[in-house]
C-alpha cells in the first residue's frame, strides 16, 4: 500500500491537471465556434447535403473550394467538428477485399447540422452574423468594458463606436447581414412558437405590433398563422424602406425609445436583451401606453432570454402590474406582460 502522503500529492496533482483542463476547455472553446465559422464558410454541410447526408472527405472536397495542399486540415477540421457533434462520423469498411485498413471515414449531417442546410428552418444566416468578425470583435475589450462607470456604450459600441443598429443604417452590407440573421432566426423560433405556444395569440382581437421588428420575418409568421390579427411592424426609417411591399404586414417607421403605435398588443422578439435595464424600462413603459388595459385585451409579449428577477425588475419599474413566464423555447422563454 502506498503511503499516505504519497497519496494525497498524487491527488493533489491531479487535482491541478483537472483544473488545468478546465481552464484549456474555456480558452480553447472559440476554436469550436471558428471551427463551425468555416465549415458555414466553406459550405461543408451543403456538401454532405448533396451527397444525401453522408460523405466521405474526398467526396466533400469535391463541393467546396478548397486548396489541395489542405485536405490533411480539412480532415483535421472536421474532427473538431465531430466531437462537438457539429457532424457525426462512422467507419466505412470496404466490401471488396478482405484486408483491414481501417476503413474509410463516413461524415453525417446531426440533428444540428440539418439547420444548416436547406429551405427554413435554416439558421446558417444566423450564425454567420454572430461568428462574424464584427460581433466576435467586441467580446475582446470585455475585460475593459466593466471597468467603465454605468450608464457607459455598450460592449459594441465601445468597440465600434456605433450601436449595432445604428451601423447597420451606414454600413448596408452590415445591415444585410443583420437582417438575413434576424429573418433567419425568426423563421426558426416563430415555426415553433406558432406550433407549441400559439395560446398567446389566440386570443388577440384586434391588432398587434412587432417593435423593432426588422424585414417582418416573426410578424409574417403570425399573420399567416393568425389571419384574423392585423399586424404592423415597428422599426427605424432605413429599415421599414428595405421592407418588403408583397404582404398583408403594415410597416412604420419610427423609434421605440421615443413612441410605439397603438395596438392591442405589442410583440417584442429578441429586442430586449441588447439593452440595459434603463433602457429597457423606457421601452417597456412606452409599450404599455400603446396597448389598452389588460380587461380590453392588451399585454405585451416578450420573447426573450433573462433571468427571472430581471425580468420581475424591469417589468414592475415600467408600470405593469402582473406577468406570466412559458419557458419552453430552449434558452428562450415567452413572457406575457400585462399593464
Amino acid at each position: 500500500m502506498a503511503p499516505a502522503k504519497a497519496q494525497n500529492a498524487s491527488t493533489d496533482q491531479q487535482t491541478m491537471l483537472d483544473a488545468q483542463l478546465q481552464l484549456w476547455h474555456h480558452t480553447f472553446g472559440y476554436v469550436m465556434s471558428m471551427a463551425l465559422k468555416a465549415a458555414l464558410d466553406l459550405r461543408i454541410p451543403d456538401a454532405i447535403h448533396q451527397h444525401g447526408g453522408s460523405a466521405t472527405l474526398p467526396q466533400i472536397v469535391t463541393e467546396v473550394t478548397l486548396h489541395p495542399s489542405k485536405i490533411p486540415c480539412l480532415r483535421r477540421l472536421m474532427r473538431v467538428l465531430t466531437l462537438t457533434g457539429v457532424f457525426g462520423v462512422v467507419v466505412q469498411h470496404s466490401t471488396t477485399t478482405d484486408d483491414d485498413d481501417g476503413g474509410e471515414l463516413v461524415y453525417e449531417l446531426t440533428p444540428a447540422s440539418r439547420l444548416l442546410v436547406g429551405s427554413a428552418p435554416n439558421v446558417s444566416p444566423f450564425l454567420n452574423m454572430v461568428l462574424g468578425t464584427v460581433f466576435v470583435s467586441s467580446f475582446l475589450d470585455l475585460g475593459e468594458w466593466f471597468q467603465h462607470e454605468l450608464p457607459d456604450p455598450s460592449l459594441f459600441k465601445m468597440t465600434h463606436g456605433r450601436h449595432v443598429w445604428d451601423m447597420a443604417s451606414h454600413d448596408a452590407s452590415f445591415a444585410k447581414l443583420c437582417d438575413n440573421g434576424m429573418v433567419a432566426d425568426s423563421e426558426f423560433i416563430m415555426d415553433v412558437m406558432v406550433k407549441e405556444c400559439g395560446d398567446v395569440f389566440q386570443g388577440i382581437s384586434g391588432s398587434l405590433v412587432d417593435v423593432a421588428g426588422g424585414l417582418g420575418g416573426a410578424t409574417q409568421a403570425i399573420a399567416k398563422a393568425f389571419p384574423h390579427i392585423e399586424c404592423s411592424v415597428l422599426d427605424l426609417p432605413n429599415v421599414v424602406a428595405a421592407a418588403p411591399t408583397n404582404t398583408d404586414v403594415k410597416y412604420v417607421a419610427g423609434d421605440m425609445f421615443e413612441s410605439v403605435p397603438s395596438a392591442n398588443v405589442v410583440f417584442l422578439k429578441w429586442v430586449l436583451h441588447d439593452w440595459g435595464d434603463a433602457d429597457c424600462i423606457k421601452i417597456l413603459k412606452n409599450c404599455k401606453k400603446a396597448i389598452p388595459p389588460r380587461d380590453a385585451g392588451g399585454k405585451v409579449i416578450i420573447l426573450d432570454k433573462r433571468d427571472e428577477q430581471e425580468w420581475k425588475k424591469i417589468i414592475f419599474e415600467a408600470g405593469f402590474s402582473d406577468y406570466k413566464i412559458i419557458p419552453v423555447l430552449g434558452v428562450r422563454s415567452i413572457i406575457e406582460v400585462y399593464p
